[in-house]
């Protein structure tokens, strides 16, 4: 299917240094949407995806200061929580945008699930790390309090929360929001889906799903729904223009348009970090070995030339 998923994240959604207030948040948004209302008036499906590590975070604070009068949620209860969240603030600045653009579609948000395995080895090493940084006096409090596994940020010089992190398998929402992007609907619905990577959740031997305490990666979850719909392109938004070889380092130099096998070869010789472009480029590339026709990773400003190929790293 000619399409384009478009995983939002960076400041795309919240500039580094802010407070995380809510009009912060919309002026963010107002800004990115006038950026995809451009993308979404040249017509075909147009799909997104966000992260929520900071929402995410928000609300595991405000659980821990309100615990002696409100329990807790579960981590895949706060995901829920952040995709409406943050669908709903996408779906209030771009259908703005698109009004202003007087361009006729519907964004939709949808509640997704996204199934992962019991036996995946994320679940016997957890490494992802969530909420803030604690004392280690505190780390050992939660350790024995709510059975927590945590680990301790050198660089940071505090402990912090870590959960597992596993692989996404399959969207249990894909196939009916694919059956609406092969009718009519694909031309003028624009669905917000598996938000912050999907809902983790596992099957059950009764065949009933279960919400885990686990985060997916966001972005190849994004991966995995534009191959499951059957879209030809991915572009993964971050806080910079595209991808870059010796980052930050003499001889740095940006990425332009090049084929899969370049980038492949780059990823072996370990050019990008675990911690930030690493997971991008593995989900574009999880993306074309899957039949994906091509990857960008690109910033908001950048992503209309970017998608018409004048700007980003562009994989094929």
């Amino acid at each position: 299917m000619s399409g384009v998923l478009v995983a939002l994240g960076g400041n795309a959604l919240q500039r580094a240094g802010s407070h995380g207030t809510w009009l912060e948040a919309r002026a963010q948004m107002r800004a990115s949407a006038t950026v995809l209302a451009a993308v979404a008036a040249r017509g075909g499906p147009l799909v997104l995806t966000h992260g929520n590590g900071p929402q995410v975070g928000a609300l595991l604070r405000e659980g821990e200061i309100a615990e002696r009068e409100v329990a807790p949620r579960p981590m895949d209860v706060l995901g829920a929580e952040t995709q409406g969240q943050i669908g709903y603030l996408v779906q209030t600045e771009l259908s703005a945008a698109l009004r202003r653009r007087r361009v006729a579609r519907t964004v939709v948000t949808i509640v997704s699930r996204m199934e992962v395995k019991a036996s995946d080895p994320a679940f016997r090493s957890p490494t992802k790390p969530v909420g803030r940084y604690y004392s280690e006096s505190d780390a050992r409090l939660l350790r024995k309090r709510h059975h927590w596994t945590m680990t301790f940020d050198g660089a940071r010089g505090g402990w912090r929360r870590v959960v597992p992190s596993p692989r996404p398998v399959r969207w249990l929402e894909g196939p009916a929001v694919r059956q609406w992007l092969d009718s009519d609907l694909g031309a003028t619905w624009i669905p917000v889906v598996t938000g912050g990577g999907g809902i983790p959740v596992v099957r059950r031997p009764n065949g009933l799903y279960e919400g885990v305490e686990a985060v997916i990666d966001k972005d190849l979850a994004a991966a995995l729904v534009a191959s499951e719909l059957g879209l030809d392109e991915l572009a993964i938004v971050t806080d910079v223009p595209g991808a870059a070889v010796a980052f930050g380092k003499p001889g740095e130099r940006w990425l332009g348009s090049i084929p899969r096998s370049e980038l492949e070869r780059y990823q072996r010789q370990g050019e990008f970090a675990v911690g930030s472009m690493g997971p991008k480029v593995e989900a574009g590339l999880t993306f074309l070995r899957a039949g994906g026709r091509r990857f960008v990773i690109t910033d908001i400003p950048s992503l209309a030339r970017a998608i018409d190929g004048d700007a980003g790293t562009q994989v094929t």
